[in-house]
C-alpha cells in the first residue's frame, strides 16, 4: 500500500511540475490562432513528425467507446448487487471503489475542459475554435478505465485463459490510445504526457486502496 502511495506521489509532483513548466517555460505563439503553447519547441518539433491523421483520431475515439462500455458493465454489475441485496453496504466493495475513481475521472474531465493549460496544435474540424487540450483527458479516461479493469480482473474473473486474455486485451487498448492520440496529431506531446501522469497518480491511489 504504501508502495502504491509513492508512487501515486510522485507521479502528482511530476504532474504538477509538468504544468509549472508548460505555463512558463519557452512559452511561444504557436498554436492556431496565435495560442500561446508551453515547452513550444520539443511540442512542434514533435507534432511537426507526427504530423496529422484523422485515422488515429478516429481509431482512439473508438477506444474511447469501449472503454465507456467496459466502466457501464462495472456499473450494471453494481446495480445487480444494489438490486439483489437493497443496501450499499453490501455491492462488491471493489466496484464502490471504480465507482469512485471513475467519478473523480468525470470532475477532473469536465474541470480541464474550463480550466485552459495548453491548446489544441490544430482546430478540429467540427470546431471554429480552439479547444483545451492539456492534458489528454481522452487519454486519462481510457488509461483509468482500462487500467483499473486490469487490476479489477483479478478479482472478477476466476478463469486464467480469460482472465489472461482480458489483460492482454486492456493492454492494448492503452498502448494503442497512447500513441493513437500522438500520432493523429490532436494533441500536443505534453498533452499526453500529462494524461499518463494523471491516469498514473489515480491508478496508484485506487491499487492502494484496501478493501478487506
Amino acid at each position: 500500500m504504501k508502495k502504491q502511495y509513492g508512487i501515486a506521489a510522485v507521479s502528482g509532483v511530476l504532474f504538477l511540475l509538468l504544468i509549472l513548466l508548460v505555463k512558463t517555460v519557452d512559452t511561444a505563439a504557436v498554436g492556431p490562432n496565435g495560442t500561446v503553447i508551453g515547452l513550444s519547441h520539443i511540442n512542434v518539433a514533435v507534432h511537426e513528425f507526427c504530423g496529422v491523421n484523422i485515422f488515429w483520431y478516429k481509431l482512439t475515439q473508438v477506444m474511447g467507446i469501449i472503454a465507456i462500455l467496459v466502466a457501464a458493465g462495472f456499473a450494471l454489475l453494481g446495480v445487480k448487487d444494489l438490486i439483489t441485496y437493497r443496501s450499499i453496504r453490501k455491492v462488491d466493495p471493489e466496484i464502490l471503489k471504480l465507482g469512485g475513481l471513475y467519478a473523480v475521472v468525470i470532475l477532473l474531465y469536465a474541470f480541464f475542459e474550463k480550466v485552459i493549460i495548453n491548446y489544441r496544435p490544430i482546430i478540429m474540424p467540427d470546431s471554429t475554435e480552439v479547444e483545451a487540450s492539456f492534458p489528454s483527458t481522452h487519454t486519462m479516461l481510457i488509461i483509468v478505465i482500462m487500467g483499473s479493469a486490469l487490476l479489477a480482473l483479478n478479482h472478477f474473473v476466476k478463469d486464467k485463459t480469460i482472465r489472461r486474455i482480458c489483460k492482454v486485451a486492456c493492454v492494448l487498448i492503452i498502448v494503442v490510445t497512447v500513441l493513437g492520440r500522438l500520432i493523429c496529431g490532436v494533441h500536443w506531446f505534453t498533452d499526453i504526457l500529462g494524461g499518463i501522469l494523471i491516469s498514473t497518480t489515480l491508478l496508484a491511489i485506487y491499487a492502494g486502496i484496501g478493501i478487506d
